[in-house]
Parts: C-alpha cells; sequence; structure tokens
C-alpha cells in the first residue's frame, strides 16, 4: 500500500474517530444513568425528583451554558490549523497544491465558528 493510499485512509480514519468517540462515550453516559434510575425503580428506592431532571438533563443544560466559549475554541483551532497549512505551503514555495486547500477549508470552517461565537456571545449578554 503506497503512500497515495496510506495518507487518505489515516487521515479519514482519524476525522471519523475524533468524531465517533466522542459521540459513543456521550451515548454511553447516557445509558449507565438510565440503568442506574431503572435499577433504582426495581428495588423500589424513591428517587427524588432534582436527580432524576439532573441525570436526564443535566449535560443539556450544560452543554448550553458553555457553547460560546466551545464555538470559539472551536474557531481557534480551525484557524490555527489553516495557518499550519498555509505556513506549509509557503515553505514548500508552492510545490504541493494540496496543501492549500485544506488550508482555505480549515480557514472559511474558523471564521464561520468565529462569527457564530460572536453571535453566541452578543445573545448571551442580553439575556443575562
Amino acid at each position: 500500500m503506497g503512500a497515495d493510499v496510506f495518507v487518505p485512509f489515516v487521515f479519514f480514519g482519524f476525522l471519523a474517530a475524533v468524531i465517533l468517540i466522542p459521540i459513543w462515550l456521550r451515548e454511553r453516559t447516557k445509558q449507565s444513568a438510565h440503568h442506574l434510575i431503572s435499577q433504582a425503580l426495581e428495588k423500589g428506592q424513591p428517587l427524588d425528583p432534582a436527580l432524576m431532571r439532573d441525570l436526564t438533563q443535566g449535560s443539556v443544560r450544560q452543554q448550553q451554558g458553555d457553547r460560546p466559549r466551545r464555538t470559539l475554541g472551536s474557531a481557534i483551532l480551525m484557524l490555527a490549523l489553516a495557518g499550519a497549512f498555509g505556513a506549509i505551503y509557503f515553505v514548500n514555495r508552492g510545490e504541493n497544491d494540496w496543501s492549500l486547500v485544506p488550508a482555505i477549508i480549515l480557514g472559511a470552517l474558523g471564521g464561520a465558528f468565529l462569527l457564530l461565537a460572536i453571535v453566541d456571545y452578543t445573545t448571551k449578554k442580553k439575556d443575562v
């Protein structure tokens, strides 16, 4: 297997892992909370409504609270990666045109995330 096949395979494998592993871990956490609730109900233990609300909806509330910060972090990461790919392009003096394509894509995504973070921060200030 040559480098022209191996490199894209590794890249897309890494991309899939970065996307799928957090989703899988989040689902496992939800399943364990539901399993804990069902075990308590089977044993006849009373459940506090506040505990039930925290176990079932706690992660949703937590994610909404720090959304602007996570969006800004994503923007900074994407813009840094775009800068790195742009630097690779200019260090190689434009010999590899492939390194400019990810720089453009990541730069556009980083700009979009930055715009979304700005909108999130302004709406968060109005809500408070």
